[in-house]
């Protein structure tokens, strides 16, 4: 009899080892590298970020430690964990490592493999991002193309696509609103739509907050942490007039030069009052840009003819879209097909001839091989010379 209590004790002993060793295993979280992307190519300043999977395992890290080509960048205590990194100014390819120090004593790790162009394409060669939506005859989303389904052309001569992407692209945004006196009455539901729409973006997508009136501030810096995206939009408050010109400048200035997908969504509801700079920079700073622009003009601009000719232009131009609505009520759904526009876009590259930095307008084109898609695309770019 005692040797079978005691065979019992030692099998349940055995099978609580097996079941705590299962919880063990199944309670470490999963770390992933979200930027940079798998395959990716940068250059410049670059945001490297680690998720955790679930994201409640954080309270389990005691630090993550990033490294780039086998060198230490930081060290990152607590969410979100991201810090900057300078990645060159050539396109070279970089391994990005991630490793987590559990507080329990183990680690996890996550790497991720970028790109670089080679030595022939690289010498004084630009190149050309190009972001582009395509839609069918109903207006829906057309998903899945190969590159060989597009035809890409400068100036009417046809351009080799050298990289391209339709899924898992960084999105580095910046988001600009306009806190002016004359939003003293919206801005309240302004703050609500906006907070809706930044929750809507991927937990990897880099977003930097602007606000604008007479000058143009940031409200919260590049980062994914979404949290501190909100709260900087409660602060809010309207006063002054409205530097329209200045922030767009600003706000292009502010995208990173890293490989990815850049826009800037900017939220104005009257004419320019109080930019120093004239609308003839705005326009030519949007023009050297490759960020896809989405304007949205509320209240008073929907009665601003200027205002409106300049909003479109802008979006034309890069290749997004622009919205006019007096409902505040509206601007949900705006900003939701502002999203769906970012959950389906494809990026193409090639490499520009170097004598093209002449300052000039150069015409792009982007279609389909069968022609029977509509592709909005930015239409063109001009290289200041070095």
């Amino acid at each position: 009899m005692a040797t079978l209590a005691l065979s019992r004790v030692c099998t349940t002993a055995a099978i609580l080892a097996s079941v705590g060793m299962l919880t063990a295993q199944q309670s470490t979280p999963a770390l992933r590298v979200v930027s940079p992307a798998e395959d990716a190519l940068i250059a410049g300043p670059t945001r490297l970020v680690a998720v955790l999977d679930p994201p409640s395992a954080a309270r389990t890290i005691r630090e993550i430690i990033f490294f780039a080509d086998g060198q230490q960048v930081c060290k990152v205590s607590r969410p979100p964990f991201e810090c900057d990194w300078d990645a060159g100014e050539r396109i070279n390819p970089h391994l990005i490592r991630a490793s987590a120090v559990l507080r329990s004593g183990g680690r996890i790790s996550a790497t991720v493999q970028t790109k670089g162009l080679d030595i022939s394409e690289e010498v004084d060669v630009d190149v050309v991002q190009v972001t582009a939506v395509v839609t069918d005859d109903d207006g829906r989303f057309v998903k899945d193309l190969k590159p060989e389904d597009f035809v890409l052309s400068e100036d009417n001569k046809a351009q080799p696509i050298t990289n391209f992407a339709s899924q898992n692209i960084p999105l580095e945004m910046v988001v600009a609103l306009d806190v002016s006196a004359s939003m003293q009455d919206a801005l309240a539901g302004v703050k609500g739509h906006a907070k809706r729409f930044l929750s809507g973006l991927r937990a990897a997508d880099q977003v930097t907050l602007l606000a604008f009136n007479e000058s143009a501030y940031t409200l919260a810096k590049r980062s994914t942490d979404q949290e501190a995206r909100a709260r900087a939009i409660d602060l809010m408050e309207p006063w002054g007039g409205t530097a329209l010109y200045d922030t767009i400048i600003k706000a292009i200035e502010l995208l990173g030069r890293q490989s990815g997908r850049r826009s800037v969504v900017l939220f104005s509801d009257g004419d320019d009052q109080s930019s120093r700079a004239p609308l003839e920079a705005a326009i030519t700073k949007a023009e050297g840009s490759d960020a896809t622009i989405y304007a949205i003009g509320q209240g008073r601009a929907v009665r601003s003819p200027e205002l409106q000719k300049l909003m479109k232009q802008l979006a034309r131009v890069s290749g997004g879209r622009a919205f006019f609505t007096e409902d505040t009520d509206r601007l949900n759904t705006i900003f939701e097909e502002v999203l769906e526009d970012l959950r389906n876009q494809y990026l193409l590259s090639y490499s520009a001839p170097s004598s093209q930095r002449d300052g000039q307008w150069h015409e792009i084109r982007v279609k389909t091989k069968n022609n029977k898609h509509a592709v909005r695309a930015r239409q063109g770019y001009r290289l200041s010379p070095r």
